[in-house]
């Protein structure tokens, strides 16, 4: 039985029918049709319980007027957008920044690739679970000589320039390995460094590297309350800058960070070694992340927004 759209005449022999109480499978048995045709056109086109053909016709006939006019999307646009989702950009990345396809297409795309036992679906993004803490508090809260964010000077706020950092430290699920990720607030760009324990001499030796030279594009740094950030001092002075906190278990005052943690954890899952990570796939990650397009930039990448802005502020110094 054909399953393809009903032409006028079949949708009067429907109307007649259906009006006299026939069942569906019987009408689907009378017009040669498949019952699933059937009923998607009576759901489609049902009103008080009445089938109306003439508004179904005209609704069909818009439908195919529009499928004519919207653009095909060509194999050499679909080959450039697969290799941008094998690359993890999200479909609305990929939608705003080159306009090749529109993301809901792009998702149309990467589900039927799946039903073909396609891979694409694994570059989307997961959710994360929202965990609550539980147990001892490991005794955050007993920094010295902390500034609160609060404190912090209104620009950094307004997100008016380069140069004022967040920070926090991801772990494994194992091992005394953590990575060090810096976020700059304006431009989202993120930037990570190994360390080969939480303490806090050498998770000050890997922000001062990392960091150290970008020069006039630290301001300041804001972490949260972990008692890796105890050598906050020497890490301001090494960087000529100023450290502040933000509150316990607040990591919203850190949003930024917070988003590209989450982003970065796509290439660093809980479950690896991280004692065995290198500082090249580290920059590599780094760099996954730099050039995607973001929403938020106005699908600039974030490193685009970062070179604008020194470029702007070399010139403002000369």
């Amino acid at each position: 039985m054909s399953s393809s759209r009903l032409d006028q005449a079949e949708r009067y022999r429907l109307h007649a029918l259906y009006e006299t109480g026939m069942s569906m499978r019987a009408i689907a048995d009378a017009l040669e049709r498949a019952p699933s045709t059937i009923s998607r056109e009576l759901r489609r086109n049902q009103h008080a319980r009445h089938y109306l053909p003439d508004h179904a016709q005209r609704i069909s006939e818009h439908r195919r007027t529009q499928a004519s006019r919207r653009p095909r999307i060509d194999a050499e646009r679909i080959a450039q957008i697969e290799v941008l989702l094998s690359e993890d950009f999200s479909p609305e990345q990929i939608a705003g920044r080159t306009g090749l396809a529109s993301h809901e297409w792009i998702y149309r795309h990467i589900y039927a690739d799946h039903k073909r036992g396609g891979q694409l679906f694994t570059h989307l993004r997961k959710r994360r679970r929202k965990r609550r803490r539980r147990g001892v508090r490991d005794g955050r809260g007993q920094l010295t000589h902390r500034r609160s964010w609060t404190q912090r000077p209104s620009v950094v706020e307004q997100r008016s320039r380069i140069g004022d950092w967040e920070l926090d430290t991801l772990r494994a699920s194992h091992g005394k390995a953590v990575v060090v990720s810096m976020t700059e607030r304006r431009s989202r760009l993120h930037l990570l460094a190994y360390s080969p324990d939480g303490t806090a001499e050498n998770v000050r030796n890997a922000i001062v590297e990392r960091l150290g030279g970008l020069g006039h594009t630290v301001h300041t740094l804001t972490a949260d309350n972990g008692k890796e950030f105890a050598d906050h001092r020497l890490i301001a002075a090494c960087l000529q800058s100023d450290f502040y906190f933000a509150d316990p278990y607040c990591a919203w005052q850190r949003g930024s960070n917070e988003n590209a943690n989450g982003l970065t954890r796509q290439y660093l899952p809980r479950h690896i070694d991280f004692s065995t990570i290198t500082d090249a796939h580290l920059r590599w990650i780094e760099q996954r992340l730099y050039n995607r397009p973001r929403k938020i930039l106005g699908f600039k990448t974030p490193l685009e927004v970062f070179s604008e802005e020194v470029l702007n502020s070399v010139a403002n110094r000369s």
